[in-house]
């Protein structure tokens, strides 16, 4: 979206436009309590509406929804998809920093075509030099990629002074992974949500010169998701009801909240909800993954054959790591700042490979397994030469990783295993794994299984019962919107979408398209029909 050329206008908006993002937000449990009449503002929206299922980049990389939302592009343009991800010229994954994003979001190119913007706790979003309008980053969101902030700075000062401090107490890079108790967690995000409803009810009356464009997003039901969902349920369709019970009150609050802003619009105003993923039992094989890589071959410790001194002693860290049982480990990684528990894990992951001789290596990743290859000229200390090289070693990686099986069921431990360029090519893929593993999580993992080396075991750090799905959808309602269209779609067409209902052209090289079945045929802009 590098065009902000103010040729791209149509004119003046001609209508409002109000999206409501919701974090890990899940269909299929709107849907549900929708039709159980537990949701009657999501109701109403989806008897007046029109439902878009979305084909989400969540099936391959689950933490770059909200960048490719924000962008109309895919990871490979955008460049983002995690708190922690591999940057060229570096050896080891970094904290991602605003310079990360290759794509400008559809906010600020609507706000330089005189569009009036109001953007409130986007995830995964910084500030954008140039923005003219009014936007507040990283408050109540749930994993901070920057530090809480503002355009202009007064907004979240006035924010703090009416309404004080976001409520939740939680982020997830502090929290670590402790699982905080569910009772707590429960009441929390309901006076969170109810202090975005009214925070963003504020912030909307507060635009004495109108608005064109409001974003607003609610973290709530991203730690939802995962600390609520009730331990080994398949669905809220084949669970106990009782067992799904804190988790609809969280979304219970999230419809008050959605009845509230939308009271507080004019009815004309073209209401979005979406969200680019949902929610799974944490099913996953991803921690098991550097021991497999090892077996394998492509990763090598230390002092591995063919060195002909003796092996290394292991790193301080490792030494103490090594007269420490895992349950007393998590305890002191808990009680460590969440920067310096992550400095010394990573220096501890550091310690255990020999960069001479590993071709591939994992990264941070807390569902789909991430491997970077260990590249000439992009990794410090590459030893595998771009091209011929670098595509059968990933060939060959995903062909060791496809014959994995849970020795728990026998079954197929991979769903599918991604190659980079092949799926996200784009300027920014240089920062993204060069290979992904998307789990078969028909059941939990404590094991994988090879043909070529036997079996690993492991236990996972990762306690939350919940994870992500790849299901994403986009529910429309407003002037112009077919009631009852049923459509199909992808995550990145969101952003394009948005700028056409503000009358706008969207910029040329966007990954993403106007959903034109939003709207009658008569009302379809030229050149999408």
């Amino acid at each position: 979206m590098s065009n902000l050329s103010p040729t791209a206008s149509r004119g003046p908006a001609a209508q409002q436009v109000c999206v409501i993002g919701l974090d890990m937000g899940d269909g299929e449990l709107i849907r549900h309590w929708s039709e159980q009449g537990r949701l009657p503002h999501f109701a109403s929206l989806l008897a007046s509406g029109a439902w878009t299922d979305l084909e989400s980049t969540a099936q391959v990389l689950h933490t770059s929804t909200w960048p490719t939302f924000a962008t109309g592009t895919l990871p490979g343009r955008h460049g983002v998809y995690f708190p922690y991800q591999p940057k060229p010229g570096h050896q080891l994954a970094q904290l991602i920093e605003p310079d990360q994003y290759g794509e400008p979001t559809f906010w600020q190119y609507a706000d330089a075509q005189g569009r009036r913007c109001l953007v409130y706790d986007v995830p995964e979003t910084f500030p954008e030099v140039g923005f003219q309008g009014q936007a507040i980053f990283d408050w109540g969101t749930w994993a901070w990629y920057g530090r809480p902030c503002s355009c202009p700075p007064a907004l979240l000062k006035g924010v703090k002074s009416r309404f004080g401090r976001y409520p939740l107490g939680f982020e997830a890079k502090r929290l670590g992974a402790k699982i905080p108790d569910s009772t707590v967690m429960e009441r929390r995000l309901v006076q969170s949500i109810a202090y975005k409803r009214d925070t963003a009810k504020w912030l909307i009356e507060q635009q004495a010169e109108g608005w064109d464009l409001a974003v607003i997003g609610f973290c709530e039901p991203h730690p939802a998701g995962h600390y609520l969902w009730p331990l080994e349920a398949d669905s809220v369709t084949s669970g106990e009801a009782a067992q799904f019970q804190p988790l609809l009150h969280i979304y219970e609050a999230l419809d008050q909240a959605l009845g509230v802003l939308l009271d507080c619009m004019p009815p004309e105003t073209v209401v979005l909800v979406v969200s680019g993923d949902g929610v799974r039992p944490n099913r996953c094989g991803w921690y098991l993954l550097p021991d497999v890589l090892e077996k394998l071959g492509y990763a090598c410790p230390p002092g591995g054959a063919g060195d002909s001194g003796a092996a290394p002693s292991p790193s301080l860290i490792g030494r103490v790591k090594g007269m420490v049982p895992p349950s007393t480990r998590r305890v002191i990684a808990d009680a460590l700042p969440w920067w310096l528990r992550d400095k010394i894990g990573a220096q501890e992951e550091a310690s255990k490979v020999d960069w001479s001789r590993s071709r591939a290596f994992t990264l941070p990743t807390d569902l789909e397994g991430c491997i970077r290859i260990n590249l000439k000229g992009r990794e410090p200390q590459g030893i595998v030469e771009p091209g011929r090289e670098y595509d059968a070693l990933c060939q060959e990686i995903r062909t060791d990783l496809e014959a994995l099986t849970n020795p728990v069921n026998g079954a197929p431990a991979v769903r599918r295993v991604w190659i980079r360029n092949e799926v996200f090519p784009g300027d920014r893929q240089e920062h993204l794994p060069d290979v992904i593993v998307a789990w078969n999580d028909e059941t939990s993992f404590r094991a994988l299984a090879s043909p070529r080396f036997g079996q690993v075991e492991g236990e996972t750090a990762d306690l939350r019962p919940g994870t992500h799905s790849p299901e994403g959808f986009l529910l429309a309602s407003g002037a112009g919107i077919v009631p009852g269209q049923q459509a199909s779609g992808r995550l990145a067409d969101v952003a394009p979408t948005i700028l056409r209902l503000l009358n706008l052209d969207p910029p040329a090289g966007l990954d993403g398209v106007p959903l034109s079945a939003l709207w009658p045929v008569s009302s379809v802009p030229d050149g999408d029909a």
